[in-house]
Formats: C-alpha cells, sequence, structure tokens
C-alpha cells in the first residue's frame, strides 16, 4: 500500500462535509454509498488536515487518521503506510499459542516511556527467553499518559510514544532480536474525550452500552468494515504478528458471521498471504470455549483467551485472599481443577457473579496452550487499590512458586514487565486527562469502586495525579539488587527449561495430572505423561512455610531445578514406598 491518492470520509450523518488541509478548506462530494471525496486536492505526506462537519467551524480529525502530531483534538497528517524501509524479510514467525508471553506498557517500561526507548531495551528480554512482546493499547488518547484503553483513534499511534514511525521501528528492532510482537487493541468501546465518530456516523450504539461507554456498532457493514481494516492495518502496515484484543464480551454483536468469527477469517487470509503465523487472541470474561474453537467446529477459530480462572487459584493459593471474586478459589481443589481443565468456572456456581458461568473445555479437541495464562498482569495489578504486586507481600519463594506453575504449566504463559525481577514498583490506575471535570469523575468513580468491594478507599491513588504514573515506571535499578538478580535468574531457568524439555510443550490436557493435599497444601503437577518415549516431569509445590513429606510416585531423582526450603533430593523408592520429596518450608522442585 502506498500513499492515498484521495482524501474521502464515510460521513452518512452530516448534509455538509468541507475538507481542511493546512489551513485552505475545500468542498467534498457525496457518494451514493456516503462517502465524501474530492479531486481538488492530492493529498501529501505530512499535510495536516481534517473535516468540517455542516455548519460547524471546527477542524475535527479524520476517522482513520494515521497519526495525531497535536493531540486526538487536533488535525491529522497524512502518512504513507508504505514509507518505512522494513528489514525484517527474513522474519518467519511463530505461533503465539505455546510462546512465552511478555507483557509491556510502554509509558511505563522505561524512564523516557517511548517506543524508541522500549526498543533499546529489548535484549533484556531476549536473555530472559521470552519469544513474544505485548504491547499495551498505543492508539492516540487525550492526555499524555493513560493505560491505553481511552483511545480515540484508533488508527493512530499515540504521539507521545514518537508516533508511527517509532512504533515501526520497535517491531522491526523486535524482530531483529528474534521477537514476535502482540498488539493490544480496543474495539469494545471508544474514549470519553476526543471521540469524534459520532459526528460522521452510527459507529456507536447510543444508549447500549457496556462498563466503559456505549458500544461499538458492529452490526452496521461500514463500521464492522472500520474494525475488520483496523485489524489488517496492524497485520499488514505495522508487520505485528498477533493482536489481543480486548474486553470481548463486550462487544454487541447478533449477526453472524460473529465479527470475531470475521476477524480470525481475515486474519487467517492474510495469514496464508504473507506466509507466516498471526494470532487473535481474545480477553474474555464468558470463560466459553467457542472463541478458540475452530470455525469448522461452529467456533469463531481465534487463537486463544486469556484465562483468568488461572491467575485467581495461584493468586488465592500463594496469598490466602478471598474477598470479591476470589472467594470460590479458596480450596487448593480450584488450582487442581484449573491446571487439569483449564476453567474452573465451566457452568459452576460463581459467587460473586450469583448464578452459573461458564462452560467445559472439550479437552479432547482444544490444546490446553488455547488458554493464556498469568499470575500478574496490568488488569489484576492495576485494579488493586494500590497498584500493588505480588513481589510486595509474598517471600521470593511465593514469586518462583508462582513463575514455576505458570511457565512450567500446559498453558501459553504471560509475563507481566518486571515481574521478572521482582520489580518494586507498584502499577496503578494512571490517567491524565486535560479536562478537570472528567478527571474527577474518574477519581470518584475508582474510589467508589473500591469502596464496594470493602477495600480502603483513603489508600486509592488519584488517578490524575502525575505522581500516580511516574510512581508506576520500572526502577532498572532492581535487576541489580540481591533479590532481582535471584528471581531473574530463576525465571531464566524456568523459561530455558520450557523450552528445552519436550514434557513442557505437550499441548494436551490428558498429557497432565494433578495431585494435592487440600490440609497439607501441597501439589504436584505432573507433566509429559502421553507418549510412547514419555518421561514424565514433577512439579512438586509445597504452599506451606511448615515443612512437607510429599510422595512422588515413579520419581527417578534426576532433579532439574530447586528453589526454597526444599530439604534433600527426591528420594527414589520403591514399589511399596514410592518416592518422596522433603521441604523445610514453603518451595519448588521439578523432578523426573
Amino acid at each position: 500500500m502506498t500513499a492515498p491518492d484521495r482524501y474521502a470520509v464515510w460521513a452518512p450523518v452530516p448534509e455538509r462535509v468541507r475538507l481542511v488541509v493546512d489551513g485552505s478548506e475545500y468542498p467534498l462530494t457525496r457518494g451514493d454509498d456516503d462517502w465524501w471525496t474530492t479531486d481538488a486536492i492530492v493529498p501529501v505526506v505530512g499535510a495536516r488536515y481534517g473535516f468540517r462537519i455542516d455548519d460547524d467551524d471546527d477542524v475535527r480529525p479524520d476517522p482513520r487518521s494515521r497519526f495525531q502530531p497535536e493531540g486526538v483534538h487536533g488535525p491529522s497528517e497524512v502518512v504513507d503506510p508504505a514509507r518505512f524501509s522494513w528489514t525484517d524479510d527474513a522474519w518467519t514467525g511463530r505461533p503465539a499459542r505455546g510462546g512465552v508471553i511478555y507483557e509491556m506498557h510502554i509509558g511505563t517500561y522505561t524512564p523516557e516511556g517511548t517506543l524508541d526507548a522500549a526498543a533499546a531495551k529489548l535484549d533484556h528480554l531476549v536473555e530472559l527467553g521470552v519469544e513474544f512482546v505485548e504491547l499495551l493499547p498505543v492508539n492516540a488518547v487525550n492526555g499524555v499518559w493513560n493505560w491505553g484503553y481511552d483511545g480515540v483513534a484508533w488508527y493512530a499511534v499515540h504521539a507521545p510514544y514518537g508516533g508511527p514511525d517509532a512504533y515501526d521501528r520497535f517491531v522491526d528492532r523486535a524482530h531483529a532480536l528474534g521477537l514476535g510482537v502482540i498488539q493490544d487493541v480496543v474495539y469494545n468501546h471508544l474514549g470519553p474525550s476526543g471521540n469524534y465518530l459520532p459526528l460522521y456516523g452510527p459507529y456507536l450504539l447510543q444508549g447500549l452500552g457496556n462498563t466503559w461507554g456505549d458500544s461499538v456498532n458492529v452490526e452496521h457493514p461500514e463500521v464492522r468494515r472500520y474494525v475488520l481494516d483496523n485489524v489488517r492495518m496492524w497485520f499488514r502496515d505495522h508487520h505485528v504478528d498477533g493482536l489481543r484484543l480486548d474486553a470481548v464480551h463486550a462487544i454487541r454483536d447478533t449477526t453472524r458471521p460473529h465479527v470475531l468469527q470475521a476477524m480470525a477469517s481475515e486474519t487467517d487470509a492474510y495469514s496464508a498471504f504473507v506466509g507466516r503465523p498471526l494470532s487473535l487472541i481474545a480477553e474474555s470474561d464468558l470463560n466459553d470455549p467457542v472463541m478458540f474453537r475452530p470455525q469448522e467446529a461452529w467456533g469463531y477459530g481465534l487463537a486463544g483467551q486469556w484465562s483468568d480462572d488461572f491467575h485467581h487459584a495461584v493468586h488465592v493459593a500463594l496469598t490466602g485472599e478471598t474477598n470479591g471474586y476470589y472467594a470460590d478459589f479458596a480450596p487448593l481443589s480450584a488450582l487442581a481443577k484449573v491446571l487439569e481443565h483449564g476453567f474452573f468456572h465451566d457452568g459452576t456456581w460463581s459467587s460473586f457473579r450469583g448464578k452459573r458461568h461458564g462452560r467445559p473445555i472439550d479437552r479432547g479437541t482444544s490444546p490446553a496452550t488455547a488458554l493464556v495464562v498469568a499470575n500478574q498482569n496490568h488488569d489484576q495489578i492495576g485494579n488493586r487499590a494500590t497498584g500493588d504486586r505480588l513481589a510486595a507481600t509474598l517471600t521470593d519463594e511465593g514469586l518462583v512458586i508462582a513463575a514455576a506453575l505458570t511457565l512450567l504449566g500446559p498453558f501459553t504463559p504471560m509475563l507481566f514487565m518486571g515481574e521478572e525481577f521482582a520489580a518494586s514498583t507498584p502499577w496503578q490506575f494512571f490517567t491524565s486527562h486535560p479536562e478537570p471535570e472528567l478527571g474527577t469523575a474518574t477519581a470518584e468513580g475508582r474510589i467508589a469502586e473500591f469502596a464496594e468491594h470493602g477495600w480502603d478507599e483513603s489508600v486509592v491513588p488519584d488517578p490524575q495525579d502525575p505522581s500516580t504514573f511516574t510512581n508506576s515506571k520500572l526502577v532498572w535499578a532492581d535487576v541489580d539488587s540481591k533479590r532481582g538478580q535471584t528471581i531473574l535468574r530463576a525465571y531464566r531457568v524456568l523459561v530455558a527449561l520450557r523450552r528445552t524439555d519436550q514434557a513442557f510443550v505437550d499441548h494436551r490436557y490428558e498429557a497432565n495430572a494433578v495431585r494435592f493435599s487440600e490440609d497439607d497444601r501441597w501439589l504436584v503437577l505432573t507433566r509429559g505423561l502421553l507418549g510412547p518415549d514419555a518421561r514424565p516431569v514433577h512439579v512438586v509445590v509445597n504452599l506451606r512455610d511448615e515443612p512437607a513429606e510429599v510422595p512422588v510416585p515413579g520419581a527417578t531423582g534426576e532433579e532439574l531445578y530447586r528453589f526454597g526450603a526444599v530439604d534433600a533430593q527426591p528420594d527414589t523408592g520403591t514399589t511399596e514406598d514410592p518416592g518422596v520429596v522433603r521441604f523445610a518450608g514453603r518451595g519448588v522442585v521439578v523432578v523426573r
């Protein structure tokens, strides 16, 4: 694709649309399809432009703007999608399923908070051994800093991050280092400031909203095309390897095929064209395997979905927190069920929701790697009252147990930036809305939300306070601290173990088994049970600070890894007296 050959905008709502380019105005002609165009001026790269709607003399940005250099209220800039000189011709990519993913927020990953600064730190991820970096949304958003989920210009990269040129440099650098890139995108709502789409057309379902605002009208053919073209843009113009689809349960669509299935079809078609794997991963609260079931089996055909059940089960097992949605995960059997069946809520009663929730996964046809799991992520940290990480409350042993269950389990693991070196900084909810009334409403809503869950509202930081943002930036000196080095070594070993032992990459549910003691608080996850040459590996965890003797039948005594209060190598035992792993306290050992 080259630079656009004409200015055009879809706008069925207004009766008159005028184009403004670098201060000069040009009338537009409406076509039968409600697209407005002109041949009076040809787009030139770098030109600033926008549209005047009806009799309003304010210049509004292009709904498909590629760059908003002056912010979401300012003019758009003409960008040639083919301008960048890519060097990734040799990049063949890899499927997201089974890869180790690293979730990153550009604004807080480095002190500078830019794409170029983040690109300069990618060597750290290569040394860690991860295979994908997943960026939180980078769409243009009002204000300087934001999580990204208030974006209003879906085609534009946020100017303070460096804009589209910096984005392409980041992806090109990642591919040169052997890292895939997954981009988090939001198709369920638009942000509260700078959303001019309703002036142009029926982009939103007025009065039919979700938690964050009016729903996107994906049932309208042109709006649906707007979304699908955006999916194609990330793959075609920015060379990303996957998209993470935010909160798809909030997308309203009664048409067939469902818009998610249409996205998957678009992605598969383009993947076949470019000859490399491209993946779609949904964030879904539905616990419904329709997300990743093949289209041939009446599913949507996505590569996978996030699974909060794993996070909740691991979090409760290690912290003992059982408030709110953690209540159902109090027994250790919840973690055992998740490890063996994928979902905990698979038609079971959810006390938090007050109803039955979820559907079971067909373990015979769906791979475990269709579930993306994490013991920490931006939501589960940032939506805590103070944004505290596990490192703020757990010992080193607790952190490594969480890492071992995540990285050595049967699912696709995802890490949140900084967890690999026990980052000392929190990751809090921050905004920089220029409108005072919007900032006040955001802060008050945040406090009310936490009050509902019984959290101390006095400790909730003000999202609009600049220190909330700066306090959430990683402190890279943590890497060189004693604790940072200890945890980082553990993560590197666990990632390497996952990649080099076949037992840990078997995606079949039937290749795993779990034993546990509810009273003694130990758990054994066995991987690699299938195949004529199977050499099963046991991930043995003691969750208590007290001593424990954990029976591990069939253990040969070949120890692959240990961390924490493990007394000795496992006893090999006999048929009558199975092997035993002895712990002096909390810890994990990996053994055949």
